[in-house]
C-alpha cells in the first residue's frame, strides 16, 4: 500500500534490533538502525542478519526500516558502501538514510532514498533540490521555523521528516568540524567526540568574563510535543525521535508518548491516517521527563527563544525534588511532595558545580539514606531525581502489546462453516471446514461459547474488533472445530499481509538533471571523494573544495556554524537591543572568546542569517592522519 503525504509517520531510533523491535512494539510507524558501517554513529553498528530479523518483525505490522548510511566516504570506501547497499536490499530494508551524494552515482537497487539531516536542508532551493535528484523524504534542519517549513512543503513533493524529541547538536547538522579539528575523529564520519558539551569560559572583546565553567554549547533537548499539530499543518509527515545511542527504556517511553499524542491528533483530523497497522497499549503511563532529557525546548519552531542552553551540566538531572532542609551522619531530609522509592537515583550540584549523583537505598519518608554519604551536602541544596525506581522497573519488563485488529464474520457453508477474517487495512481471508450440523440445546451458551473461542488470539499479531454470525441458526459447534478454524483464517491472514506489503519505490532523478543553487561549493559541502563530486559536476556546479577531512590547506575557519547565539542569550544582542543605549554606546555584534583550557575559539556573529560561526583551526598532529583503508569485512554468507 503506497503511502502519500497524508500518511503521518512516528520514526524511532534504533541501537540495534532489540531496540528496534521494542520500538515497533510500543507504537513506531517505522525505525532507523545503523548498518555494519558508514553510520553517523558508529558505536552503534549491527550486522545485516540482525537488521533482517527487525525488518521481519516490522513488516508484520507494515511498519518500515531505515539503515542510516549517511557518513560522507573515501574513495577506498566507495565500492564497500555500494555492496553494502545490495546487502541491506536483499535483507528487504526499506529505505537508506543518506548524506553523500556519491550513492547517488553508483549502481544501487532500487532502494528508497532519504536525505539525512547531515545535507543541511535549511532552504527551499537546497529542498527543492534534493526533491528532483529523487529522495522520496528529506530530514530538515532543526533549526527550522514553522514559516519556512510550510515554505519547503509547497515547494516539493517529497515527504518531509522534522526531529521532535531527544539531543540536539548545537551545530547546523553536518557543519560542525571541531571534532575532526582536534581529535581527527569527525562528526561526518560517525566518530563526534561531543566538544559542544565541554565547559567553557565565555569572553567579550575586551578580555571581561561573562561566565565561567559554563557548557555554553550545549543545548536542552528538543520536545516538540505542543507543536506537532502545528508542524502537520506546516506539512511535516515524518516524526523522528533521535536517540541511536539512547538506552531501551527512553525509546519505549518516548515512542509511546508521541504514538499517544499522534494517535489522538488522527482522532481528531480523519483526513489523516496511520502509516503502519495496529494499536499499542502500554503498563505504563508515558512519561518522557523521566528518561534522559536536559530539559526540554521547542527550540526555534516557534522563532528564537533565549532559555535553550544546558549550560549548568550536559548530563540528566531530572526533575527537581526540593531542597535539603537537615543532614545527618548518614542520612539527609528533603522538603518534597513527590512520592520517592528505595533505590531511587537524586543529584545534586556540588560547591564546583558538578552534578553529583547517588543512589537511595531506604527512603523512610522525606529522610534519604543514601549508598554512599556525599562530603558537601548541606541545607538549602536543592536535590533533583533522575532514576524513578519504580518507574524504570516498569519499562524493564515487557511493557507494551501491539495487535492488529480484525472484524471475524462466522457463517454456514453447504457441508460445514467458513470464517472471513479482515483487518483493519482491509486484507481479507477465509477459513472453511467440513462439520456436522448440530442444533444447540442452549443457545445462550453456545452462541457465548462460539464468541469466545472465536476471540482467543492472544498468542498472534491479532485482537478481534467486532464478530458478526451469519448463520440461520444456533448450532453445537465444539470448540476443537472453531479453534481450528480460527486458526486456520488467522494464518491465511498473516500469510496474505505478508504477501500484501510493498516496499516503497524508488523515485526517479528528474530529466535533464536539475541544476544545483549554487555553481561554488566550499568545504562546507562536505565532497569527500570522486563520486560526489561527479555528482555535483553533473548538476551544475563548477568549483567543489575538498571537505573539511581531506582539506589540508584550510587556516582558521568556521569549525562549527550554529543558529543558537551566545550574545543573544547574554541580552547582547543588536537587533534586539536596537536603539538602546547603555555605558559603552549602542551594542553591536563584536566578537567573543570561548576558552577550554589552551584551546580559545573566535566567536563571530552573522547577523543577517542570524548565525554564530565558532572559529579554530585544525590541531598540527591531526593533519597526519593516515587514509582510511578499503572496506572488506562484510560477511560472505551476506554477498
Amino acid at each position: 500500500m503506497q503511502k502519500t503525504r497524508r500518511h503521518l509517520e512516528l520514526l524511532a531510533p534504533a541501537k540495534n534490533a532489540d531496540f528496534g523491535i521494542e520500538a515497533i512494539n510500543h507504537g513506531a510507524d517505522a525505525v532507523y538502525i545503523g548498518g555494519p558501517a558508514f553510520g553517523a554513529r558508529a558505536k552503534a553498528p549491527n550486522t545485516i542478519a540482525d537488521i533482517s530479523r527487525l525488518v521481519k518483525h516490522a513488516h508484520r505490522y507494515h511498519a518500515e526500516v531505515y539503515v542510516a548510511l549517511n557518513t560522507i566516504f573515501h574513495d577506498n570506501e566507495l565500492e564497500g558502501a555500494r555492496e553494502l547497499v545490495h546487502q541491506l536490499y536483499d535483507a528487504e530494508v526499506d529505505a537508506l538514510i543518506v548524506q553523500d551524494m556519491g550513492l547517488l552515482e553508483m549502481d544501487l537497487p532500487p532502494i528508497q532514498l532519504h536525505a539525512s539531516t547531515q545535507t543541511d536542508i535549511r532552504t527551499v532551493e537546497k529542498a527543492v533540490f534534493l526533491d528532483q535528484v529523487g529522495f522520496s523524504q528529506i530530514v530538515l534542519a532543526r533549526e527550522l521555523d514553522l514559516k519556512r517549513i510550510k515554505q519547503i512543503a509547497d515547494a516539493t513533493s517529497c515527504n518531509l521528516e522534522f526531529f521532535i524529541h531527544g539531543a540536539l547538536c548545537v551545530a547546523f547538522s553536518g557543519q560542525c568540524f571541531i571534532s575532526h579539528a582536534h581529535t581527527g575523529r569527525s562528526a561526518n564520519r560517525g566518530e563526534c567526540s561531543q566538544e559542544c558539551r565541554l565547559p567553557f569560559t565565555l569572553e567579550d572583546q575586551k578580555g571581561r568574563i561573562i561566565g565561567k565553567d559554563k557548557h555554553f554549547l550545549s543545548m536542552k533537548d528538543n520536545d516538540q510535543s505542543a507543536n506537532l499539530r502545528a508542524l502537520i499543518q506546516a506539512g511535516v509527515s515524518s516524526f523522528k525521535i533521535e536517540g541511536r545511542y539512547k538506552d531501551l527504556p527512553y525509546v519505549k517511553n518516548a515512542t509511546a508518548h508521541y504514538r499517544e499524542l499522534i494517535d489522538e491528533i488522527l482522532t481528531d483530523m480523519p483526513e489523516l491516517a496511520k502509516s503502519s497497522s495496529g494499536h499499542a497499549t502500554y503498563t505504563f503511563a508515558p512519561q518522557p521527563e523521566k528518561t534522559f532529557n536536559r530539559s526540554a525546548t521547542d527550540y526555534f519552531v516557534n522563532g528564537r527563544q533565549a532559555d535553550i542552553g544546558a549550560f549548568d551540566t550536559p548530563k540528566f538531572s531530572g526533575e527537581a525534588l526540593g531542597k535539603v532542609t537537615k543532614v545527618g551522619n548518614d542520612y539527609f531530609e528533603v522538603e518534597t511532595n513527590i512520592e520517592l522509592h528505595n533505590g531511587d537515583g537524586v543529584c545534586f550540584f556540588d560547591v564546583h558545580k558538578e552534578l553529583v549523583g547517588l543512589r537511595v537505598n531506604t527512603v523512610e519518608g522525606k529522610r534519604l539514606y543514601p549508598n554512599e554519604m556525599p562530603a558537601d551536602i548541606r541545607r538549602n541544596t536543592i536535590v533533583y531525581r533522575n532514576r524513578d525506581h519504580a518507574f524504570m522497573r516498569l519499562l524493564e519488563k515487557d511493557s507494551a502489546q501491539r495487535k492488529i485488529a480484525v472484524d471475524m464474520n462466522f457463517y454456514e457453508t453447504a457441508n460445514g462453516f467458513a470464517l472471513t477474517v479482515t483487518d483493519e487495512n482491509g486484507f481479507s481471508a477465509t477459513a472453511t471446514c467440513e462439520a456436522e450440523k448440530q442444533s444447540a440445546q442452549n443457545l445462550e451458551k453456545a452462541e457465548t461459547s462460539l464468541r469466545e473461542n472465536l476471540s482467543k488470539l492472544g498468542g498472534t499479531d491479532f485482537c478481534t474488533q467486532g464478530i458478526e454470525i451469519s448463520t440461520s441458526q444456533i448450532w453445537f459447534i465444539p470448540a476443537s472445530i472453531i479453534n481450528n478454524l480460527r486458526r486456520d483464517a488467522i494464518e491465511q491472514l498473516q500469510q496474505t499481509r505478508d504477501l500484501g506489503y510493498q516496499r516503497p519505490p524508488r523515485r526517479e532523478a528528474a530529466q535533464p538533471p536539475a541544476i544545483f543553487p549554487e555553481d561554488t561549493l566550499s568545504y562546507l559541502a562536505n565532497v569527500y571523494n570522486k563520486k560526489a563530486r561527479q555528482f555535483y559536476e553533473k548538476h551544475g556546479v563548477k568549483m567543489i573544495a575538498a571537505a573539511y577531512e581531506a582539506n589540508k590547506e584550510l587556516d582558521e575557519v568556521p569549525l562549527m556554524i550554529t543558529k543558537h547565539c551566545l550574545r543573544f542569550s547574554h541580552g547582547l544582542c543588536p537587533k534586539e537591543a536596537k536603539g538602546v543605549i547603555g555605558v559603552q554606546g549602542t551594542v553591536t555584534a563584536e566578537p567573543m572568546t570561548l576558552i577550554n583550557g589552551n584551546d580559545r575559539y573566535t566567536l563571530k556573529f552573522d547577523c543577517k542569517p542570524c548565525e554564530m560561526h565558532v572559529m579554530g583551526k585544525i590541531r598540527k598532529n591531526i593533519l597526519q592522519i593516515p587514509e582510511p583503508q578499503p572496506v572488506s569485512f562484510f560477511p560472505k554468507a551476506f554477498r
